[in-house]
């Protein structure tokens, strides 16, 4: 049960954003730009990093929500599911390896991300951008994490939940449609 009152039908980072309209804008613009505005790195492999550092996060909501919006993206649902249990054994490029590394190591503590864990990105092709972005999104799913996590949110143990919301973050990215999401009841 969240801490504080929170509409029913929207679990999740969804009420804590419509419950503060003002907070969820800059947090909902950062999060679009970050995620789905341009970038060498494909909006699949973004959403990866997302998914990696809730499942280290323990955040279930979240979690699944980026689980499943990766899957779509990349058009198959095996490459989140093996990064999350092995990032050096996943079937992804040397370059995500060691950017998805550097968002582990952004997750456990900011000060772990080595000038080793960085030379090797370099090594394997990333650009400076995005070894900064990977930071920075790692970085920005912990705050989301503890955000839901901290207030207690619910998160729907129903998988078809999360198909629709991966299906509505694919495709409408993370700005709030108008009107929000109070007669939505996904």
């Amino acid at each position: 049960m969240p801490h504080i009152p929170l509409p029913e039908q929207l679990p999740g980072i969804t009420g804590l954003l419509e419950y503060r309209l003002d907070t969820a804008l800059p947090i909902r613009e950062l999060t679009q730009l970050l995620l789905r505005g341009e970038s060498t790195l494909s909006q699949g492999e973004r959403e990866l990093i997302a998914a990696l550092v809730s499942s280290r996060n323990g955040t279930n909501f979240c979690e699944a929500a980026h689980t499943k919006a990766a899957d779509l993206l990349l058009g198959e649902n095996a490459t989140a599911l093996a990064v999350k249990q092995d990032i050096e054994t996943a079937f992804i490029s040397g370059k995500m390896k060691a950017l998805l590394q550097i968002a582990a190591l952004t997750q456990q503590n900011g000060k772990a991300v080595s000038s080793e864990a960085v030379a090797r990105a370099r090594e394997a092709g990333a650009t400076d951008r995005e070894i900064h972005d990977t930071v920075l999104i790692a970085a920005l799913f912990c705050l989301y994490n503890k955000y839901v996590d901290g207030l207690a949110t619910v998160a729907p143990a129903d998988p078809a939940f999360y198909e629709m919301l991966g299906e509505r973050i694919t495709s409408r990215g993370y700005v709030r449609p108008p009107g929000g999401y109070q007669q939505q009841t996904h």
